[in-house]
């Protein structure tokens, strides 16, 4: 494949190894800020898209919308991981609508996080058939990242939600007393940490805990090089981490 990187961070440079390092081009690498010597444009323009196959994106969530504007108007195919832009994806499901692009969002893009998604998904039916469990979520990454809660927590505490009673999302401390209807997402930055997520489901008789840990971040860059390949053959269309992982276990 011929692949555009936009957003030229940790993860972009990441992404740009992994792909070289499994045979496939990097022909464009777009930021406005960065100043290695790979990049080279600031802006999304057209007259990229004859240069390349797909493009994945990890840049800044300030930019995100505006972005996947430019991607549902340009036919084209994009690898989004960039997070902190779920609130608007009504308008990008509107967008999307009509568009001639293929695009893939998710906040994470390993695959054994994408299974432990649907485990939790699993556990949490079956432990609210059951009763009397509370589930909420403790998530840890490293000193640096910048956002809290990560992305991925937010996906996990969604699983939760929308196969149990507790359907109300809150993050960071509870300014009072747990309501039953409440997934609590806590996070800690400490130290080097690539990523931990725990789901906890807790009663008054045991306490059940399902957790993913990311030992590198590799397994993120080439999760979104595996979305890319899977995106060259699908319609226009928007999709999730889940349509691709759906499609592997069917396969």
């Amino acid at each position: 494949m011929r692949i555009g990187i936009v957003g030229y961070g940790k993860m972009g440079h990441l992404v740009r190894n992994i792909a070289l390092g499994e045979g496939h081009e990097v022909t464009l690498v777009v930021d406005p800020l960065a100043h290695d010597a790979e990049v080279t444009d600031r802006v999304l323009e057209g007259r990229l898209l004859t240069r390349c196959d797909v493009l994945i994106e990890f840049s800044s969530p300030h930019a995100i919308m505006e972005h996947l504007r430019w991607y549902a108007a340009h036919p084209c195919r994009a690898v989004v991981g960039t997070t902190g832009w779920y609130d608007n994806l009504p308008e990008v499901e509107k967008l999307m609508a009509h568009s001639l692009s293929s695009i893939i969002y998710s906040g994470n893009y390993s695959l054994g996080v994408a299974v432990f998604l649907r485990l939790v998904r699993q556990a949490s039916r079956l432990l609210d058939s059951v009763g009397g469990y509370d589930a909420g979520v403790l998530e840890m990454h490293h000193r640096g990242k910048a956002d809290a809660p990560s992305g991925t927590a937010l996906m996990v505490a969604g699983e939760i939600a929308t196969s149990t009673g507790q359907t109300r999302i809150v993050t960071g401390n509870l300014p009072s007393q747990r309501r039953q209807d409440e997934v609590q997402v806590a996070s800690l930055r400490v130290g080097s940490l690539a990523g931990t997520h725990t789901a906890i489901f807790d009663s008054e008789a045991d306490t059940i805990e399902l957790t993913h840990r990311a030992r590198t971040r590799g397994g993120f860059a080439k999760g979104a090089l595996l979305a890319a390949g899977w995106l060259m053959d699908q319609k226009p269309g928007l999709y999730t981490i889940d349509d691709l992982v759906g499609r592997l276990l069917t396969d």
